[in-house]
């Protein structure tokens, strides 16, 4: 029997981390992590859940956005999108008129990500599987029949995509039984947001040791002797064999950014984020072969528009740790490129994962990646924040510092209905008494 979608909604859902600096950076003072939060609706009672990330003034944007694109997606079947997955993603993205306003980047991508992530979960769903699941069982030419690959066939062909899925089936039952045992490698971010005062950090910091973290990112970019005293602070509490990594949140110019971060790397920094327009391939180029004898790598991807994108990234060899995102690229489909890409290219990937929901979906993507993909743990670990994980129906699950996989079906984007009502902006109870 066929799933008709017969109805989507989306609401803006915004949670008031401002008010104690949750998430702050150089670039992002003030954020109120938020959700275009979607729900897909069938004929047969089943309902697939979506969201994309975004930190409160904004989100009314691309909620009309999501609205504009559901007359796409109202009246097809789960099976008509799924015979099909990318034309129905190119349907999305190369509509004649909506494409003008992207194509494939910014609010009109957002939105995308947004309405894909609710059919993933509902495919998931109507399988009874975990997405990881799905995604580590599914064929490989079908899996491949959900990627687009236009524009990045001078990088990775169908051919060769195939090939490296076909390649890791070889010892894919043990990673599987591997991570149902361990979990995936993470790292916390929860402990030095830009906003947050030095004993604040020293206890988050010592909580986190005690409860088994050993890789830690400090936020830097705003004043060069704070980020000294702060790195310094952070690199003495967790010694010197544990993990450190800074972020930027694209702070600087290009020359800045090598003279800033020099002055940073007596802290041994495994690499510096963003440190330069999310935008700019050849900045990040140059501040990578500069940073190189430091022993500093460069990470990026949490804002990279597209698939075309990072192809450019790994052909500049502008970056030595891939940051997928799992609502700034098109959903599953275009992350699935990614992946394959990064692999090719020998580059590790380590998914940015800092905001409401983005822990629950990405935690999925990097599973698939490990069992299907790279096969490798090396240099390679997954972000994790402590924050707004109460507001899910299947939230995280974190042992000794590792993401153990999901067991629920779906894709793990479903929101606790009180949840959403009482923090949808401006109506909901939350903001109401903040008014």
């Amino acid at each position: 029997m066929t799933k008709k979608i017969i109805k989507l909604t989306v609401r803006d859902v915004r949670f008031p981390t401002s008010l104690e600096q949750h998430g702050s950076d150089a670039m992002h003072t003030d954020p109120d992590y938020s959700v275009a939060y979607v729900v897909i609706e069938t004929d047969q009672g089943m309902q697939g859940y979506g969201l994309t990330f975004t930190v409160g003034r904004g989100t009314e944007i691309v909620v009309c956005a999501v609205e504009a694109l559901s007359a796409l997606v109202v009246g097809k079947s789960l099976e008509e999108i799924v015979s099909d997955f990318r034309g129905f993603y190119r349907l999305l993205t190369s509509d004649g008129q909506m494409r003008w306003i992207g194509p494939e980047k910014g609010v009109i991508q957002l939105a995308t990500a947004a309405v894909l992530n609710a059919v993933w979960d509902l495919w998931a769903r109507s399988e009874g599987k975990p997405l990881w699941k799905l995604l580590v069982e599914m064929d490989p030419k079908k899996l491949i029949s959900c990627i687009d690959f236009r524009y990045i066939t001078d990088a990775l062909t169908e051919e060769e995509a195939l090939d490296i899925l076909v390649k890791a089936q070889t010892g894919k039952q043990q990673r599987v039984d591997q991570m149902l045992k361990e979990g995936y490698p993470a790292y916390t971010t929860s402990c030095a947001w830009l906003g947050y005062s030095d004993q604040l950090l020293k206890q988050l910091c010592t909580d986190a040791l005690k409860d088994g973290w050993t890789k830690f990112k400090v936020k830097v970019g705003a004043d060069l002797k704070d980020d000294i005293r702060r790195c310094s602070l952070i690199r003495q509490m967790i010694g010197p064999h544990n993990t450190l990594m800074i972020d930027a949140n694209q702070r600087w110019d290009v020359g800045e950014a090598i003279t800033w971060v020099t002055r940073l790397a007596e802290y041994k920094p495994l690499w510096i984020e963003e440190p330069t327009s999310p935008d700019d391939i050849l900045g990040h180029a140059a501040i990578s072969k500069a940073l190189a004898p430091l022993g500093i790598g460069v990470a990026t991807g949490e804002q990279c528009h597209n698939r075309v994108m990072f192809k450019q990234f790994l052909q500049a060899s502008a970056l030595q740790f891939v940051q997928i995102d799992s609502c700034r690229l098109g959903s599953v489909n275009e992350n699935l490129a990614v992946l394959l890409m990064a692999h090719k290219f020998k580059v590790p990937v380590c998914p940015h994962a800092g905001g409401v929901g983005l822990c629950e979906l990405v935690q999925h993507l990097i599973l698939f990646d490990y069992i299907s993909v790279s096969a490798s743990l090396d240099n390679r670990m997954c972000e994790f924040v402590d924050h707004l994980h109460q507001h899910f129906r299947s939230p995280v699950v974190i042992q000794n510092a590792h993401y153990m996989p999901p067991k629920d079906p779906g894709y793990s984007c479903e929101m606790l209905e009180s949840s959403v009502q009482t923090h949808q902006y401006p109506q909901g109870q939350v903001w109401k008494k903040l008014q």
